[in-house]
């Protein structure tokens, strides 16, 4: 076996794959583009769902990556186990629709055995396979080589999570030697394929060969992919010969920057500070390339998930006697260590910082908050005298504030308690439990169609600068069949040869419009253009004559719906790069929509934008419609563009020919939209709403050209309409005329609180007069109507002033609502306190509340309660 550092690892792997005429896909983004199916791109496949389930057909059949991934399922175990991680890279070759097993396991034995490439011991290799898979089997023996011995049958190896491709898979083995092996000879788990450490699966070769119906059936596959995956952490352990793979090259360096962080606590020393070296090593590549990525800590999704790996991240670091903000200093290192593949770390290392930073700080301020929690819990169970925290308290401080169990166990230990150990699994499961069940969903493929996947006719999109012509029809779907015609009444699909109409991609919706035939009649009416497998522009039709395939129709778009969605879309690019210059340069595109009317943009930030922020924006986006900028569409090559500063969207995957939309250079992004010409035909520009729709993402909504004029004719009616009723000759009186209005509203809100206040006084003299005693204590009780707590506060201050009496209660019934307020004098609190009186008293009104020793108050919903609860202040006085 060679010895090799990862970086070199991981570019063998992609060189023995490129040498079989595979295409080297780069790492895309942790946050899935076009993918709600998604939380995290957790698996090399998982950027390539749409070439397994046949809605795209790949350039190249043959692909291999060394993809990022992200698990979160399992975090309790990171540190833990010897390979549990949040953040791997999947080392993955794929064939879709070509070669299949008896290409793929030679290749993979070569690529393991051969001293070319990685050099392992066949010897120590050892594969098993799903029993019913004969092939497999016989691949192994006679084309490899592989002894009987080596080759063992394991009723798990089938793939298969739901509907869609599924298919028998072989794993690979490495026998690490006695060394390793922590179970006896004969033990049944000690095997390959058993829950041992002898015995290390170093990839697994999954062969789709079927489709999971909807209905649970299975149906051969109308065409079979290999999809592979390699752990390259795992895979360097065993190569660079680490106990675990936290020894290795991916991650010793960062935890050395620990050590020194701590000063005293060294790695390998404890097996107990060890797993706060492994958890922080772990988390912090994870927080770092999400971040990276643009996910961005919050309290719901994957910024709940990073939010919870940085508070893991910083209670382990108190265990090692860090106690100040440090996760930060590990960024640059992580940086260093994976620069070779992942420069964009690098490139983005103080935004990450910047963000990890914050976060940080947040999290000082609420651990107090869980410590405070904890105390909590402790003074109840010495009230209750229980000495056992439950497995339900155990598991929020865990969940909702970052404890991890043993923290709280050594808390508890201070105390003289314990923790339900058992309680808290059962808690820790129910989340599992609830995660397995989405990723069933999440990971589910769709089912192949063999239809459209099959159609590999020529046909082009001529509608950059056209919006009608004749072409061919090619060919004509009905459900889910090729027919040489569509039928009255029907809708069909259709594919022609040329066609104007955009299909709907990049955010841009699609175009609409009529088929007519050569006399001028309308055949059909497109209602919808989606881009097929092969990448042919697919029509959705419906059908108001027959129409047959190889025949010539006129093909029209509708121009005015054109004409509002090119408006839109130029707009979109203003209002990216105007977002840049206002907010800042990590301000990136999260998605958007482009429809004839309105147009939607969401974008990554920190916080919500503020009304000089949106108002700056506006203000940019017009000026540079109104500066009449030319706007340049090139094709051109993506290396090509790159030097021109064209904006990529972040995450998005680019071909090697790309167009570049370039308006007079002050936005240049690679775009396969429809643009104007000239950005003055985009007219104005207006911003209706900013908005959060989740972890740290915001949308903005916005209107151009007639939308926009129709959006200031209808406020123009509202401020007329306003005018008119504060009597106003013309607009420009209306603020003036409204302040007036409010000053004189105020003064007659004062005059009527200082009546109030005069009455009250007058009130107060009777009120203070009747004066009662029980047990000692002397009490006055008042009930009125009309009255809010804000009144009854100043009667208690006049209370107070008058030093008439212990005690003071008041209740008032206002519009069916009651408010309820408890005085107790000072030197009377040790005797009575007026939290105890008012949560005595207030479930007679149908409410709750409390307060201060000396003061409290509450509301309730019945009035008719409220003599009932004057009654009783004299009766628990007494008691």
């Amino acid at each position: 076996m060679k010895n090799l550092t990862s970086s070199e690892i991981r570019k063998m792997y992609l060189d023995f794959w490129a040498s079989k005429g595979h295409k080297i896909e780069p790492s895309a983004s942790l946050v899935p583009v076009n993918d709600p199916t998604l939380l995290w791109i957790n698996s090399g496949v998982a950027t390539l769902k749409k070439y397994f389930d046949g809605s795209v057909v790949p350039d190249n059949p043959r692909i291999t990556n060394s993809q990022k991934s992200i698990r979160t399922n399992d975090i309790e175990n990171v540190g833990v186990t010897a390979r549990h991680h949040t953040l791997f890279e999947m080392l993955g070759n794929f064939s879709i629709g070509d070669y299949f097993k008896e290409e793929a396991i030679p290749w993979a034995w070569e690529l393991l055995t051969s001293k070319e490439w990685l050099a392992f011991d066949p010897e120590l290799l050892y594969v098993t396979y799903y029993p019913k898979d004969e092939d497999t089997k016989r691949i192994w023996k006679e084309k490899v080589g592989l002894p009987e011995s080596h080759i063992v049958p394991f009723e798990d190896n089938f793939w298969d999570i739901g509907a869609g491709p599924c298919g028998p898979c072989t794993e690979i083995f490495y026998d690490r030697g006695v060394a390793y092996q922590d179970l006896p000879d004969g033990d049944p788990e000690m095997y390959p394929g058993g829950e041992n450490e002898r015995y290390l699966e170093i990839w697994n070769l999954v062969f789709s060969e079927f489709n999971h119906m909807p209905d649970g059936s299975y149906e051969p596959l109308p065409h079979k992919n290999v999809d592979t995956g390699m752990g390259l952490e795992r895979v360097t352990s065993v190569i660079q010969n680490t106990p675990t793979n936290f020894e290795t090259d991916l991650f010793m360096p960062i935890i050395r920057k620990i050590e020194a962080l701590s000063g005293s606590v060294k790695y390998g020393d404890n097996p107990k500070t060890d797993i706060s070296f492994k958890v922080i090593a772990d988390h912090v590549r994870a927080v770092s390339f999400a971040i990276g990525d643009r996910a961005l800590p919050s309290n719901e999704g994957r910024g709940y998930i990073l939010r919870r790996l940085i508070r893991r991240s910083v209670m382990h670091g108190q265990k090692l006697g860090i106690n100040r903000l440090f996760l930060f200093e590990l960024v640059p290192v992580v940086a260093e260590i994976m620069k070779g593949y992942y420069p964009e770390v690098e490139t983005d290392c103080d935004f990450i910082i910047k963000v990890i930073t914050n976060e940080e700080q947040r999290f000082q301020e609420t651990i107090h908050g869980g410590l405070d929690i904890l105390h909590e819990v402790f003074n109840t169970m010495t009230e209750t005298k229980t000495t056992v925290i439950s497995g339900t308290d155990a598991f929020k401080l865990y969940d909702t504030f970052g404890f991890p169990l043993e923290l709280t166990e050594e808390y508890a230990e201070e105390k003289g308690f314990t923790v339900d150990k058992d309680g808290f699994n059962e808690e820790m499961q129910s989340q599992r439990n609830r995660a397995r069940a989405a990723r069933q969903v999440e990971d589910s493929f769709s089912v192949q169609s063999a239809v459209l996947g099959d159609i590999t006719v020529e046909s082009t999109f001529d509608g950059y600068d056209k919006t009608s012509l004749s072409s061919e029809l090619l060919v004509v779907i009905e459900n889910d069949e090729i027919k040489e015609s569509a039928s009255a009444g029907n809708t069909a699909q259709l594919i022609f040869k040329t066609t104007p109409f955009y299909a709907e991609m990049g955010g841009q919706a699609a175009d609409m419009g009529v088929i007519k035939a050569e006399n001028g009649e309308i055949v059909a009416t497109i209602v919808d253009v989606k881009r097929a497998p092969n990448g042919q522009h697919l029509h959705t039709a419906e059908m108001n004559m027959d129409l047959n395939s190889n025949q010539t129709y006129f093909l029209q778009v509708d121009e005015n719906r054109r004409r509002g969605i090119t408006k839109n879309h130029t707009a979109t690019h203003l209002l990216h790069q105007a977002l840049k210059d206002v907010l800042g340069t990590h301000a990136n595109q999260a998605g958007s929509l482009v429809a004839p009317n309105h147009l939607r943009f969401d974008f990554t930030h920190f916080g919500q934008a503020t009304q000089e922020e949106l108002s700056e924006m506006e203000r940019i986006v017009n000026q540079k419609i109104w500066d009449a900028l030319p706007v340049v569409t090139v094709e051109t090559t993506i290396d090509k563009a790159k030097e021109m500063g064209a904006m990529a969207l972040f995450g998005e995957k680019y071909g090697s020919e790309v167009r570049v939309v370039d308006v007079a250079g002050y936005s240049v992004e690679l775009c396969g939209g429809i643009h104007v010409q000239n950005s003055q035909e985009i007219g104005v520009f207006k911003i209706l709403s900013e908005s959060g729709i989740g972890a740290g993402v915001r949308r903005i909504e916005a209107i151009t050209g007639q939308a926009a004029y129709e959006y200031f004719r209808e406020k123009e009616e509202e401020l007329l309409a306003a005018a008119r009723l504060v009597k106003a000759q013309q607009t420009k009186e209306v603020t003036g005329k409204i302040e007036a209005l409010r000053q004189e509203l105020k003064d007659s809100e004062s005059e009527k609180d200082s009546l109030r206040a005069k009455l009250l006084a007058m009130e107060s003299q009777d009120i203070f007069a009747d004066i009662k005693e029980a047990n000692g204590i002397t009490y006055i009780t008042y009930q009125t109507k009309n009255q809010g707590m804000n009144d009854l506060r100043e009667l208690a201050d006049q209370w107070r002033q008058k030093a008439v009496s212990d005690v003071f209660v008041a209740a008032s019934d206002l519009d069916g609502k009651v408010s309820l307020l408890a005085a107790v004098a000072k030197d009377k609190i040790g005797t009575v306190k007026a939290g105890d009186l008012i949560k005595e008293i207030a479930p007679l009104v149908g409410g709750g509340g409390g307060g201060r020793p000396d003061m409290a108050q509450a509301g309730g919903k019945n009035p008719a309660g409220i003599p009932q609860a004057i009654e009783r202040v004299g009766t628990w006085l007494a008691e």
